[in-house]
Parts: C-alpha cells; structure tokens; sequence
C-alpha cells in the first residue's frame, strides 16, 4: 500500500466530508488548471493554456487525489507566509504545515509496496498578509502535525473532510515557500523537544482542534482498532516532531500525522473511538445530553468516543463535536469571553443532517453518526441562535487549547459515490449524456475542464453544496437550472465565457462564488445573502452599476478589471459592500480608505449602484445631489430642483430630522401651498433592504435601540394643492449607539392658573440609550422684574398653586436623568401669571381660657390671594335678649373682663382681599367665661442689677384683693422658665418683703423672682416668674493692699501680695522694678513678670525695688494699679567662688588656663598662685606664677600642677581660698627633624636623593613622600622611594619632599618640607618618525616621538620624490611642498612619493638632529564626487542646476531632476536631463530637487548627490485691487469692509481655487482728525467693525491681507473711513443692584453711549406697588442710595438722564426694585413685639437739641433716658423717676391721624413721634437696628390707620 503524504490543499472528498458535517463556514473549493499524467504517472502542470490567477490549487492523478485551496490562499504577500484574518480577533497567527517549492518534491510516497508517485503541481497558494489578531499577538504561533489518510490496506489516497475557510487560511499560511526555508534553517519551536511552550489553535467556528478530534484524543495507553491491530495515538503524535526533516528528503517508513480530520479507512474497514458521546441522545438511547452539569463533571473534552464495535462499510462511526462549543481540556466546561454567558456547547443551523443511527450492530448506548443519515439535534437552544458569520467564529481561552497536537472536527469515511460525482477533465459538452449520471442526493459535483455550454438538467441536484463548473464554454446567461441548488454554497463559475450575471439565481446558503477569467462587464446580479467571498478578477468590469447587496462580503477580488484602475476604488468598495468588508484585492482596507469611505454621504452606494460616477469627496455631495435630481426629474413638481436630501446623523433614542430642500427654477412660481408627506424606513448595516416602519410618518423620527446599526430612510412626497408627486428619499448613516445622556425635546404645564389649584408638567425626554427614569423637578416662583426663587418641596411634575403664587409666573425646570445617574441637560417652561381665589374663611375659632382677666384670641384659615383689611368683631351675649352685640372691632384679641363672666362670647371674621373684595363672614361661640383666681400680671424688677445694689419687685395682681403675697429670689445662668426649677439656685427664702440686695454669689448670674399671688380669702394664685434682662454687674476691680516680703539681699527671694475686689478675679498683671533712686520712674524686670516673686540678683545690687499689680476682672475690666517699694537699699552677698578648673594639655611648652564661676557683688583684685605637685605629694610653689594662664616648663615634666585662688570683692571684702585639682602629669614634646638636604641635579633625566637629621627621642620609622610642584602652585605625588627619576612632567616644576619625623614610641613630629631647584630640560632628540599611506586631497599627519623638553616648533618639511628614499639623503629630483608637520596631496602628487624632514626643536629654540621619513606608497587619486549642489532661478519659471566636480577629470556626468511633494516622496521627471529646466503646470505644489551623478574621465561614477528642494513652485499670489467701506461713520454704526478682486482671469482663477482666508486688522488713529498714524484695535479681525466712543473724532483704518492655501500673504489692501461722528446719548442695561431689604444700599448701573458723558442727572423716586406715581426723594440725586424705613412696601424708582458734553440731552430711561422688604431679621422681632401687644423701649432725649444748632454743636451731654410705652391703642413717652422726683409723661397719644413718626436720613439714631402739630418728641437710641424696630412696631400696631398692613409689609 502506499501512505500518501498530502500537502496542505485538502481534496475534494474532504470538502464533501466537512459540508455534510454541517459546519458552515466550509471553504474547500478549487478552480484547478489544467493538467494532464504523463507516461511515469506523475502529473506536470500546464500553465501555458491560462495563468492561474491565484485562488485556487488543484491536482489530478490516477487516485484522483485533488487539493482544495481556500478562499484566503487568493491573499498574497510579499514574504510568501501569512495568516488569515477572521472575524474573531483571538484568532491568532496559525502555522501549518510546511510545503515544498520543487515539482520533485511536491508529493511523495513513504514506505508500502506500492510505487505509484503522486506529485502535486508548483505550489501556486498565495497567502494572505498577517491577521490583525496576530498582529496584537493574541493568539502565538502553534504547533502542527501534516494532514495525511492512513489505510494498511488501501492503495489510493482517502480524502480528508474538507475544513472551514478560516481554518485552511492557516494552513496555506506555512506553506510557502519562506515559511518553509525557515522551518529547514531551525525552528525548533515545532518539536515536542523544544523548550518553547506548544501553541495551540482554533478552527474557524471559534473551538480548538484538540477538542475536534476523537481518536487523537485517545489517551496513550488506550489504543483504537485499525484491521484489527492496535494502533497507538501517542506514535501518531510523536510521529510529528520529525516533519521538519521529511519535508526535505524522502524517507522510509510511515509518517503519520493529523491537523484537518480524524483518522480515515475505507468504507471497507472502520476506526471506531471510544468515551461517550457529547451530542444529545435520541429518543430510546441510554445516552443521556450532554448539559452543563454533566460537561462539568470531569470530561477532558467534548469529544464523543464511541466503544470499539464492528460497523457497516457504509455505515461509518465518528463523533463531532460543537462548532460553538468552548471546552476546557481540564474540566469540560465551557469557557466563553467575559461578559457572555455559559451555555450547553450546541450545533449551527447546519447540523439538520446530523442524526444518531439506532441501526447500528454495536452496543446500544453508543450511537453512531453517518453523513447520510444524520439529522439535526432536538436542542431548544439551536433554533435561537440566527446562522451567522459572527456566531460561527468565535474564540477559545488559552486555557481550553490542547498543547500536543492540532486537528480539526472528524469525519470517519469520505462521502459516497451517491453523494458526490467527479467528472473533471472528459470533455463533456452535455449533462445528458451516459456518462453524466446526475441524482437528487448529490452533493459534490465537479464538472470543470469541460466542453459544457449550458446547463440543462443540472436542475435535479437539489441538494448539492459544492459545484464546480469551471473552464467550460458557457456564455450565459442561462442560469435558469440553477434556481433548484438552494443548498449550494460553493459555486465556480471561473474560466468560461460569461457576460453578464444578471440571469444568476439568489443562493440563500452560498458563501463562496468564482467568476474569475470570463468576460464580465458588471457585476449586477440579485442579492446573494450569505456571499462571503466574490472572486471576480480578469474580467472587463469597468463600473459598479448593479452591484448586487451583499450583506456579509468578506473578501472582493477584482485584479486585472479596468475599474481596479478608478481612483479610491476601495473606498467605493467598502461603501457598496459596508463593514463586513475585510479584504479588497488581496490587501487589507487602507485606514485612510476607510476614512475616505466615511467622509462621503449617505446615499453615495445607491448612487453607485445606479451608475453614478464616482468623484473626489469634496465634490460628492454636490456631484451626487446633481444625479439624483437627473434622475428624480419626472417625480419633482415642474419648476423645482432639490438642493438637499439629507437626513441628520441618527442616534439611538434621540429624534433625528430630514431635511429637503426644493429650490424654485421659475422664481414666478408660487410654493405657498407645498407640503410634504413622510415615510421611514429601516434598512441593514448598508443602505438597503429597507422596511417601512409603521407610524412613522412625521418629519423626525426617533431610532430605536434595535435601529443601531442600521440605516435609516426616509420618502418625502411632495404635495402642492390637490397633486400628490410621487416621492423622493433621503438615506442615513448607521445609527450610532446612544450617548447616554438624555434630553428634553419638548416640556409644557397644563392646567388652571388659579390659586389652589393643581397645574401638571409633562416632559418629552429622548432617553440617548439611557434607562428610562424619573427625572429631577423643580418649581420657581417669579415675580415681575425678580429673579426667580425656587419653591422648596415642589419636586413632583404636579403642584398645587398657594397664596404666595398669586400674581407670579411659575416655571417648571426638568433635569432628565437616567437609571445610570446621568444626567442630561435642564429644560424650564414658563406659566402664565396666577391669580387669586375669592376671599374667603374656614376653621374660625377661639383660642385661650375663657376665665376672667384671661386674653382670648379669634383665628381662621384665610384663602384667596393676599389678605387685605379682614374685619374681626367681639360680641357678648346679651342676658336677657340671648343676642350677642358687639364689645369690640378690629382686633383678633380681646381681654375678658368682670362685666364677661357668666356670659358668652362670638368671634365674627370677615375676610377681605386687598382688593377690598369682601367675603362671606364666619363666626365662633366661646363657652362661659368663669370667675379668675388671684392673678400676677406686669410682673418687673425695679433697681440696678449689680453686685451689693438693693432691688424690688413690682407687680399688678387681680382676682380679688391682694393679701401677704409672697416673693423668693433665685440666680441662674439661663433665663429660660421653660427648664423648670432644676434651671434656678436659691439665694433666698419665701418672703413678704418685696426688696432684696445683690450677693456677691449672683454676679454674672441672672435674677429671678417667682412671685406667688395671695387674696384676702387667703387663696393663693398661679406663682409667676420673672427674670432680670441681664446678669448681675460686677464692681470694678481695685486692689485693697500691696505689699513685699523678704530679705533684700543678692540671692535672696522676695514675695509681693496684695488684697482684690470688685468681682471674680480674671489674669491680673504683676510686674517688677528695679529704681536708682525714689525718684528713679525704674527699669522693669522682664524675667519676673507675671510672678508675685522675684530672686535677686548682681544687678539689683545697690538699687531699689518696686512690685507693681494691676486688677483685673474675670470679664477683662481693669481696675486702678497698685504699686509698693521695697523699704532698703539691695545689699551685695559675700563673695566666693563657685567652681574652679585648669584648662588645656599638660605638655612641655603647652599653656595652661583657669576657668572659674564668681559670685558675690563685684569682684575685686582676687589672688591666684601656681603650684608644682610632685610625685611624692610636695608641692612647690612657682614663682611668679599668679595669672590666669602659665606655660608648662622643662621642670615640670612628670608632675602636676595645682592653683589656688581667693576672691575678693571689689569693696575689699576677702571669701574663703580654693585650691582646683591637679592636672598632669606634664608629659615631653614631639620628635622633630633639626635638617634636610636634598642630592642630585635638577635636570630632566637625572635622580635626586636626600639626607635628614633627627631629634626628638629615639628615632623610628620615619616616613617621606615625594611631590611635584607647579608653577600654579598644585601638588602631585609622585613616589615614597629613597631616591625619584626626573621625567618629562617635571621640567619646570619643582620638586617636593615631605619628611616626617617618627618617634621609636610611634609618636609622630612635625613634617619637615624641603623644595628643589627648578627642573631643567634636557636635549631635543627625535626618536621616530613614519608616514602612513597617502590619498590625494586626504590629509597625512605623521607618527613623530620626540623627546627632550617640550617640544616647541620643530621644523617639518614635505618633498616629492620619484622614488623612495635611500638612506638618510634626499634626492636632487626632490620638490619641496610644504613646511608643516601635515600635508594634503594634491592632483601632481598622485603616483608620486611624499618625503619629510624634521628637525625636533625644544620650546626654547634649541634644534637636535634632523630626522627623515618616505611614504611606503605613491600617492591614490580621489574617486569621484560633487558638492555643493544647488538650484538656482535664472528666470521665473526656469531653474538651472549646478555643482562642483571632485576626483580626476570629469566625464560624462548624469544631470537628473525630481518632484518632491510634501511628504518627502520624490518622482523622477521624465526627459529631464539637462541642467536647464523649465517649469511645467504638473510642477506646482512641488518642490524641485536636481541630482548630480557625477563620472570621472576613466569611466568610474560616483554617488548621487541631490540638491536641497527648492520652495514649492506655486501659482501667483491673490491681489487686491483696492478696498472699499461701507456703513455711516457714526458712533454705533457698523463699518464693512469689501474687497475689489483684480478684472483678470488668473486672478479670478487664484481667488477662486487658491484663497484660503481673508484677514482683517482694524486700527484708529493715534490722534483726533489726523489720519498718518493709527493704532490697532485688539480681537477687531473681522470684515465689520461697530464703531465705538472712544473713536468719536478719529479716522477708522482697515487692512486686509489675503492668505492662500499656501500661507502665502497678498500685499495689504487699506482704506480710511471718515471721521467717526458722535451718536444720540442713551444709555442702555439700566438696573438697580442690591439686596431688597431697607437697610442695604442700592447702586445704578447702566452703559451709557453717544458721545462724551456730560452732566447727566439721576433722581431717586418712591413708587408705591401697582401704582404708576412716582414720589421724589428729596437730595437723592447720586448713583447709590442708602434705604431705610421709609422705604419699606414701596418700590425704588431711579431715572436716568444721559446727557452729551456739549448739552445735547437724550431720551431718559429708568429701572425699579421690587417693593423694599424689611431685613428678615428686624421683622422676626417685630412680628413677635407686635403678637405681644405691648412692649416699652429705652431711648434718649436732648432737651437742648434745637433746630437751630448744627449737628457739629449738638453733643451728647444733655441727654436724658426716656420709656417709651407702646400698646395697641396709644402711645406713651415716660420720663423715668428719680430720687427727687416721680416719673412724668411727656406725650401720649392714640394712632389716629394725624399720627405719624419720622426718620432722619442724615442721622440713623433719631427719630420723631408726632401725635398732632402741638406734641411732638425728638428721641435717639444706640443704633439704627433699634430705630427701626421701634418705628415698624409702633406703625405695624397702628395699621388700623395705614392703608398697607404691616403683615404685608413685612412681607415686601
């Protein structure tokens, strides 16, 4: 037998094996050539018939053995090796098996008897460039093992199944031959052996080929059954690590390996595998599904093995696992990208031909599938995933990938003889003759390399899959018969005749279609759904006109047509074919194609589909508009052409809009009454296949989150009058995804405006792909000329208007937001103004205990706009009528009296608006009012509330007579009745007496008095308590005594104290001082402040001394200083000496220094002496040693040395003597050297040596050093030897040595330094001299050594000579050239010799012997070369080329000349050859480069040397003929600048084509009326210019400079305008700027204009609101007016008059406020003063104060303290009592007119209450807070007299 080693091209059995398999992205398709068997049986390949284009590999043979090639072995490139790119993107660089390049080695057989050679043809595969996926290197190169069939028994070649597409494309990728080259030079990552980690790879459904196989996954020790003997699977993998080598020689023995199939015997033989099966059992099996929790429970794989049973020959056993399923060899689970979910590993729509055979001998629980038999897997997740590209190829983990081997899905046996018909190469002209047999049941069919001209009776193959009809004679277009095959998806249809495909039938499953070599024009066919590849290369196809859609193209070819010359011909293909698209022409898509393809419109593919030609994109839009209206010209009204058809860019969930545009021809037409009519629609990823979408006939349409992706469409019909024109359309581009961010498209409010009832917001939100969620509410109340205020709590859509409403505007604002929390813009809708409801009343009661001298109070509910003046009435029940009259009007609370009790009260309360409009009345009854217990009512404290003052009650008791009431006084810190007893300490008992004096316990406490009524009955009322307004006031600080204790000695401490009242003391101030004299005012003593001690010290001596204390309080008050002295003089302490040391080293020479600490006043002449101590203990006393320091003597060595010292006081007065302790013992000095003398001369070359004398103990081991001094005075060392050698360095330096003397005790001495002489030079000697080899114009310096000094200015000098040099003598043909120590050869030294002579010559001058040199070789010439290249202009429009020649004489040199774009790319020009040129129109936007090759005489050529490009040659610069203004030259006025373009054609051409932007720069001039110099006026760049005030009198300058696409500028155009002229004044954005309250100050702001602001007036006026008067305030005529009281309720009014310098007055204009409100914090004080009823203020009178005095002359000394006493009925100015006098009224008085109380603008602490014209009273209080208070107190308690109630004004 022979085993057939197969080359990576599957035959066409394979490919029938693998389409029944029902996988379908199968790829296994040839357009064989033409081949014929020559004598031996191998099989040549002619190529002389045709040239393959490329797409196809194909090989007959006696065994019929053929090779498929996939639809990517069309992808070529230039390195031979490849990888397919797919649409998973882990799909990763796939290698394959290798294949070889010879025709001898193409297909060989290994081992077997039989002899029959197979050779395939010249591998003709081209592979595809590298997958983007490898490129990203997510998948790494994998290990292969070779397809092959193995059958013992079989002598022909049994084919593999075919494979998906995507899986061979990595096959083809290894098998070039560059991947082949590489595998033979080494790759040892393919060996088992290799230390590389194995790669791994997937098929084209997404699963590895590991989890594919059944058989190869057999474990080793478990063996499948082939013939009945044992065949290992682990030879079969280890069998590949040797591939590398059998593809380079044959070699004997079998070779098995496995990537594309399982193992294959024939129908005669069975490979049978064991495991269980992972496909879904059929009814009856004992198989159970594989489900998610049985694929988790161990198995290694999906892979079904089925038991080792005997099997029909036509029946064969295999197992397949799921194209979808993602396996983990480990645990069996599928394993999916992140974020999808796991699901059971299931089948494509195209495993309906799998079925589980029954019929089986075998075992019943192993069912086995047959190609024939198999039926489609009854899983409910199968039929719910849509048969697409995307879902057949998906990715695997790395995890799930087998490291062994790789092998793809199995496929026991090839397909039958029923299923498959193979008739290539017989020369059939007809389908009805006897040799062609064709049945239903077939589904491969080849037929190529015949004589058939049409195609009657290929209509019975209703199920074939593959149909090769290639190289035939058929001429088309009768494809009639094709319309049965629905099942194909492989059609050849290349190397026929065919014209048109126009007749070609729709496939629903094709995916691969080959109409390459015919003569195809077009390529306009009906719509092929699933196409993924279109070969179409070597046709006659000029135009796209008809291309058909096809939604799921991957790969066009179209080489060789005449379109593949259009320019961006890929953009038009990625714009007919969409994103599908992945390959154009065997190249991946250009990105800046791709970004072409974006940048044209929408509707560019419709176009091109019918036969629009295709243009530059800047010119799409119009050229595209202009063919669509040719061809909508029967369906546009007459007279009309349309502009535009576009459709806005659609997103998901946000409203897009069409836009059509219809222009009228016939201006005379009239279009008043056109409408339109709209229709959408949606289509797929390209513009096509669209389908109405039901409702959506409106002029927007909102896409849908399914709409992304797909395009939109829209038909507009045009509707004039009664005529209804048929329609046009508009096309989008895809949706988009949504933004996420929604937004509000429309927001309205519904509802009455009417206080109290409820109005609704309704939004409209596009929610831009968002969750749907509540958006953000919220509702603001404005009023007119307010800003807006937001309405707290009013959140929801609904809201209820309220009282504050009435007369505002409501505006809603919408913030959309999503479930995500992203928000989108706010939206606001406005109301109109709401109105108020009727008055009216409910809830009207009474509040308070009906009992005797009790305050009851009347309320109600008011509804219905503001409240006006409501009427409220007290009426009694009358005893006898049983009627109720009225007591009391116009309060809400009345005080029940005596003549009440017993009796009943009625509340009547009449609502009224302010308006005046009355409601209807309500009323409340009250029960009957009792007899009162006694009562405490005007409870107050009477006194000065300070430490030690005496106080008193005061109270008004009612209920009876007051009897033995009594009274207990308490403190606390919190004046709050509500805390309780628990808040109060008692500083007193219950007493009768109603006096009580201040404890010194009570400061800073509050008073309180609980005052318990007693009657004469002895009955005892309610206790009330009352508090003191403030706390108890401390006494000031002072100090009672000062006093000083102590001794005043130096050292001593002395203690001040003092004695303190006045209060709790707080941080009072101590200070000391020290005094010359009593006099003396001191010097304070910082140390001590603060302290109540002091320690004496030196410089208190003979001084006094003071101690002064300054009281403060715990509150911060300071009292009066005290101040006492100490009674004597500070006496100094007895002197004495507190420490005494010896400082220093005790060594022979040393000195030695006392260091002492002295105390005791000042210190005198103390006495010192020095003793010797000796060893034995005897002390000597030195001689004259009485100072501070002594220097240690020879005598002293070995012993110590002791002083004493004994203070005295500089008043004499002697202290005790101190001895210091010992110091020593005195040790000797250090070793020294006494001399040094240095030996030998100081020369270069010569040595110097040294002598030393030492002295300082027995010597040791001295040390030296030696060193180089220079003239700069930096120090080298050099050597620690006896003796140095004077070297080259040295010369003029001098030597050093440093000799350090060393004691035998390892002490060190002081280093002696001696220096020697300068060193001299020595000889100048040349010691060598050579010339290296010499080239011409190439400088030769000379190796020279020299010694001898420096070497200064030797004498070089250079010969030429003939020959080289004999000896040291020159000869008499020598030519001096140079005396230099270089030389450069010139042209007359080329083949000469060079000599040179040097004389070595130190720097002094001095010379030494002359030396020679010759050159080993003559002299080389230069090749040649030219600098120096240029360009230069000699004329405009002609250039000339220059250089200069270099090397020998110059031949014929080489003149070229170059474009060179911006880029850097260059273009030969061609012809351009002289080194002239002239420029052409193809020159301009390049630049021009002139290359100079330049040749010597000899013929030798030199490198190309290229000029620097000149400027781009561009066309002439856009000129300006002049510049023109338009517009009056007025303030205010707008000025125009407008060009005047020059009446030529290049210039109109220049504009036209050339003018990138116009710039303009407008300028004033400098001075009034003179126009020679302006300024320029910043950011003023644009063609108009409004003239402003600061241009009244000056000349306005514009200049304008044009700019081309070049950024090349025109020579500035300029024009003046007239003087600018003064507008009318006015000013304009008046406002009035402040906070709304009475005590702020307001500021007028506004722009004025016209000319020079002269003297123009502001008043400041009152308005009161919803009046139209205007009341002036007197004096206001300043830009700020500070409010005030007066100002409350009213509106502020400041008109302003603009007025110019010269007088010209302009129209006057004026702002307003709101009505002034009064500062929230006064009418919170005030509401509550005026719920009291009755409160009484302090203020201040000025009796002298007359009108007739100054403010200036006016002060404060005669002021006296007023009550002033209000209530709601009258007023009251209480003059206090004193000692000698009672208290008096000075003015009292009711609110009736002509009441009133005045301010004073000019003095914010006074005002006036005027009761009538005879009493009036002047008062003053602390601040303005409190005037005003007062003044909105009294008036707010006489509203009753006001027509504005005080509610409403605090309100304002």
């Amino acid at each position: 037998m022979e085993h057939g080693f197969e080359q990576p091209c599957l035959d066409s059995e394979q490919a029938e094996s693998h389409v029944s398999s029902g996988f379908e992205n199968v790829g296994c398709f040839c357009e064989a050539e033409a081949s014929a068997e020559n004598g031996n049986g191998e099989h040549m390949h002619e190529e002389e018939n045709f040239e393959c284009e490329g797409d196809h590999e194909h090989s007959t043979g006696a065994e019929d053995s053929r090779a498929c090639v996939s639809a990517d072995a069309m992808f070529n490139d230039d390195d031979g090796e490849s990888a397919v790119q797919s649409d998973d993107p882990s799909l990763g660089n796939r290698a394959s098996p290798t294949r070889s390049n010879s025709s001898s080695q193409r297909r060989r057989s290994f081992g077997g008897t039989g002899s029959n050679k197979v050779i395939t043809p010249p591998a003709i595969v081209r592979t595809a460039k590298p997958s983007i996926s490898h490129k990203l290197g997510s998948a790494p190169a994998n290990k292969h093992v070779t397809p092959c069939s193995l059958d013992p028994n079989h002598s022909h070649h049994h084919r593999s199944p075919p494979v998906p597409i995507s899986v061979y494309r990595n096959f083809l990728k290894s098998s070039s031959p560059a991947a082949l080259a590489r595998r033979n030079q080494g790759d040892e990552s393919l060996s088992p052996s290799s230390t590389s980690t194995p790669q791994k790879r997937r098929h084209s459904l997404g699963a590895l080929a590991s989890s594919l196989s059944s058989s190869i996954d057999t474990p080793p020790g478990r063996r499948g059954s082939v013939d009945g003997k044992g065949f290992d699977a682990s030879k079969l993998i280890k069998s590949t690590s040797h591939r590398t080598e059998t593809r380079r020689a044959s070699i004997s023995g079998p070779i098995v390996s496995k990537t594309l199939s399982e193992l294959t015997v024939s129908s005669s033989h069975k490979v049978v595998s064991r495991g269980k099966s992972s496909l879904p059992s059929p009814k009856g099996s004992s198989s159970r599904p594989a489900t998610p929790d049985s694929a988790k429970r161990g198995n290694p794989s999906t892979v079904s093995r089925a038991a080792s049973k005997p099997a029909s020959p036509r029946t064969p056993t295999g197992t397949l696992s799921s194209p979808r399923g993602r396996t983990s060899p480990s645990n069996g689970t599928t394993a999916l990208p992140a974020g999808r979910k796991k699901v059971t590993p299931i089948f494509t729509q195209n495993t309906k031909n799998i079925s589980t055979s029954l019929d089986s001998p075998g075992n019943k629980q192993s069912p086995t599938y047959t190609s024939s038999t198999i039926r489609r897997p009854s899983s409910p997740l199968s039929a719910e995933r849509p048969a697409s590209s995307g879902s057949r190829r998906k990715s695997l983990t790395s995890e799930t990938r087998d490291p062994r081997f790789l092998a793809l899905p199995t496929v026991d046996v090839k397909a039958g003889d029923d299923l498959r018909l193979d008739l290539r190469g017989h020369k059939i002209r007809s389908l009805d003759c006897n040799l062609v047999n064709l049945t239903p049941k077939m589904e491969f069919v080849y037929l190529r390399d015949n004589k058939l001209t049409n195609l009657a009776g290929i209509e019975i193959l209703r199920r074939v899959k593959v149909l090769d009809l290639s190289f035939n004679e058929f001429k088309g277009p009768g494809f009639e018969s094709l319309a049965n095959c629905k099942a194909l998806q492989q059609l050849y249809l290349a190397g026929n005749q065919i014209t048109s495909l126009s007749g070609l039938p729709q496939f629903p499953n094709l995916e691969f279609l080959s109409v390459a070599q015919n003569k195809l024009k077009s390529l306009a066919m009906v719509q092929q759904p699933r196409l993924q590849v279109l070969a179409a290369s070597k046709n006659k196809i000029s135009t796209f006109k008809g291309f058909p859609h096809l939604p799921m193209l991957e790969h066009l070819r179209l080489e060789e047509n005449p379109i593949s010359e259009m320019e961006h011909v890929e953009a038009a293909a990625i714009l007919l074919c969409g994103p599908t698209l992945k390959k154009f022409n065997d190249k991946d898509l250009p990105p800046d194609e791709q970004e072409l393809a974006r940048m044209y419109p929408a509707h560019t593919a419709l176009c091109i589909r019918d036969g629009w030609e295709f243009c530059d994109v800047q010119e799409s839009f119009e050229s595209s508009m202009k063919f669509l209206n040719a061809q909508w010209a029967d369906r546009i009204p007459p007279g009309y052409a349309i502009e535009q058809a576009l459709i806005e860019q659609p997103s998901e969930e946000d409203p897009c809009s069409c836009h059509f545009t219809f222009t009228k021809q016939n201006p005379e037409l009239d279009d008043t009454g056109m409408s339109f009519h709209y229709q959408w629609f949606i289509g797929g990823r390209t513009p096509s296949d669209f389908s109405p979408i039901e409702g959506a006939t409106e002029e927007a349409y909102w896409p849908k989150h399914e709409d992304v992706g797909q395009c939109l469409k829209v038909e507009c019909t045009p509707v004039i009058g009664a005529t209804e024109y048929p329609p046009v359309f508009a096309v989008s581009f895809p949706v988009l995804p949504g933004s996420g961010y929604p937004k509000v498209m429309s927001l309205r409010v519904d509802g009455e405006l009417k206080e109290g009832s409820t109005i609704h917001g309704h939004a409209e939100i596009a929610w831009c792909g968002g969750t749907p969620s509540k958006g953000i509410v919220s509702w603001l109340r404005r009023y007119e000329n307010r800003s807006p205020v937001v309405i707290a709590g009013a959140e929801d859509l609904d809201y209820q208007l309220s009282v504050d409403d009435v007369g505002a505007n409501l505006l809603l604002m919408y913030t959309p937001a999503t479930q995500e929390g992203t928000k989108g813009e706010p939206h606001f809708a406005t109301t109109g103004l709401v109105c108020a409801a009727p008055p009216s009343v409910s809830n009207v009661l009474i509040s308070g205990d009906i009992e005797e001298g009790c305050i009851i109070k009347g309320s109600g509910m008011y509804f219905g706009g503001q409240e006006g003046s409501s009427r409220f009435e007290w009426l009694r029940e009358d005893v006898e009528s049983g009627e109720f009259k009225v007591v009391a009007r116009g309060t809400l609370e009345y005080t029940l009296t005596q003549e009440d009790v017993g009796l009943r009260m009625m509340f009547v309360y009449t609502p009224v608006n302010l308006e005046g409009v009355h409601g209807d009345p309500a009323s409340a009854i009250s029960g009957k009012v009792i007899h009162a217990p006694p009562k405490v009512t005007q409870l107050t404290i009477v006194g000065d509330i300070r430490e030690g003052n005496k106080v008193a009650i005061s109270a008004i008791v009612s209920g009876g007579v007051e009897s033995a009431s009594r009274v207990q006084w308490f403190k606390t810190s919190i004046p709050d009745e509500s805390l309780g007893d628990a808040n109060l300490e008692a500083i007193s008992t219950a007493k009768i007496s109603k006096a009580f004096r201040i404890p010194l316990g009570a400061v800073g406490f509050y008073l309180a008095a609980k005052y318990t009524p007693v009657g004469s009955d002895g009955e005892s009322g309610k206790s009330m308590l009352i508090f003191s307004d403030v706390p108890v006031e401390m006494l000031p600080p002072s100090l009672s005594f000062v006093s000083v204790t102590g001794d005043f000695v130096e050292g001593e401490l002395l203690t001040a104290s003092y004695g303190y009242v006045g209060g709790h003391e707080g941080s009072s101030q101590y200070s000391w001082f020290l005094h010359k004299n009593e006099i003396d005012p001191g010097t304070p003593l910082p140390e001590s402040a603060g302290l109540l001690q002091y320690h004496i010290g030196l410089g208190a001596v003979g001084k006094l001394i003071s101690f002064k204390c300054v009281p403060v309080r715990d509150d911060g008050v300071v009292g009066e200083a005290g101040t006492c002295f100490g009674h004597e003089i500070i006496r100094p302490g007895l002197p004495k000496l507190l420490s005494l040391k010896i400082l220093g080293d005790p060594i022979e020479g040393e000195n030695l220094m006392i260091e002492r600490t002295y105390w005791g006043g000042i210190e005198g002449p103390s006495r010192i002496q020095w003793f010797r101590a000796n060893q034995d203990g005897t002390q000597l006393e030195i001689r004259g040693a009485t100072e501070n320091t002594y220097t240690c003597q020879a005598e002293d060595l070995d012993g110590f040395l002791v002083v004493s010292y004994e203070p005295l006081r500089s008043d004499g007065a002697r202290g005790q003597l101190v001895v210091s302790e010992p110091i020593g013992p005195v040790l000797a000095s250090s070793p020294c050297c006494v001399s040094l003398t240095l030996l030998g001369e100081a020369i270069e070359g010569q040595t110097l040596a040294f002598v030393a004398d030492y002295k300082g103990g027995e010597k040791g081991v001295c040390t030296h050093e030696w060193f180089r001094s220079d003239t700069d005075g930096s120090e080298t060392f050099l050597s620690s030897e006896d003796s140095i050698s004077l070297m080259l360095e040295d010369v003029g330096c001098r030597i050093k040595l440093v000799y350090t003397p060393v004691r035998k005790d390892g002490v060190t001495g002081v280093p002696q330094i001696v220096f020697s002489d300068t060193i001299i030079d020595a000889d100048p000697v040349g010691l060598s001299l050579l010339i290296p080899e010499c080239s011409q114009d190439i400088e030769v310096i000379p190796q020279s050594s020299y010694f001898g000094g420096i070497e200064g200015d030797s004498d070089f000098t250079w010969f030429r000579v003939n020959n080289t040099l004999q000896g040291f003598d020159l000869p008499s043909d020598a030519v001096i050239l140079r005396n230099f120590k270089t030389y450069i050869p010139t042209l007359k030294d080329v083949g000469k010799y060079l000599a040179l002579r040097w004389i070595p010559t130190r720097d002094d001058g001095k010379e030494g012997r002359p030396c020679y040199a010759c050159s080993s070789t003559k002299v080389a010439a230069a090749p040649p070369s030219v600098s120096n290249v240029r360009i230069k202009e000699i004329s405009p429009g002609t250039y000339i080329g220059e250089g200069i020649y270099y090397g020998g004489f110059e031949g014929k040199s080489q003149i070229r000349w170059y474009r060179q774009s911006d880029n850097g790319s260059r273009t030969l020009i061609s012809g351009a050859s002289a080194k002239s040129y002239t420029i052409t129109n193809d020159d301009y936007t390049f630049a021009l480069v002139f290359g100079y090759i330049p040749v010597r005489e000899d013929g030798v050529s030199g490198e190309q040397v290229t000029s620097d490009p000149t400027d781009k040659i561009l066309p002439e610069i856009p000129r300006i003929q002049k510049l023109v203004l338009t517009g009056k030259s007025v303030e205010g006025e707008i000025l125009t600048a407008l060009e005047v373009i020059p009446k030529s054609e290049k210039q109109e051409h220049v504009w036209d084509k050339y003018k990138k932007e116009v710039n303009y720069q407008w300028s004033r001039s400098t001075a009034p009326a003179i126009a020679d110099m302006f300024e320029p006026l910043h950011a003023q760049h644009g063609c108009s210019y409004r003239a402003r005030t600061e241009d009244i009198g000056h000349y306005i300058h514009c200049e304008c400079i044009v700019t081309d696409l070049f950024d090349r500028t025109s020579v500035p155009a300029t024009v003046v305008s007239a003087v600018i002229a003064p507008g009318m004044p006015k000013v304009t954005k008046l406002e009035i700027q402040g906070q709304g309250y009475h005590t702020n100050t307001y500021t007028l702001h506004g722009l004025y204009s016209g000319g020079k602001e002269g003297q123009s007036t502001i008043q400041w006026f009152r308005a009161m609101a919803g009046s139209p008067d205007l009341i002036p305030i007197a004096g206001e005529v300043g830009r700020t007016y500070d409010a005030n009281v007066d100002d409350v309720g009213y509106r502020l009014v400041a008109v302003y008059t603009p007025i110019r310098e010269d007088g010209v007055e302009g129209a006057p204009a004026s702002s307003s406020t709101e009505p002034i409100a009064v500062d929230p914090e006064i009418a919170k004080e005030v509401k509550q003063k005026i719920e009291l009823g009755v409160v009484k203020f302090e203020a201040l009178r000025d009796r002298d104060r007359s009108p007739l005095k100054g403010s200036q002359q006016q002060g404060l000394g005669n002021l006296e303290k007023r009550v002033l006493d209000v209530n709601r009925k009258r007023v009251k100015v209480v003059k206090p009592g004193s000692k000698t006098s009672f208290p008096s009224t000075e003015i009292r008085g009711t609110y009736a007119p002509p009441f009133h109380m005045e301010v004073f603008r000019n003095d914010q602490h006074r005002f006036k209450i005027v009761v009538d014209s005879d009493n009036e009273v002047d008062l003053m209080v602390q601040n303005r807070h409190l005037r005003d208070v007062i003044v909105l107190v009294i008036r707010g308690l006489a509203q009753r007299f006001n027509s504005t109630p005080l509610n409403l004004l605090l309100k304002m």
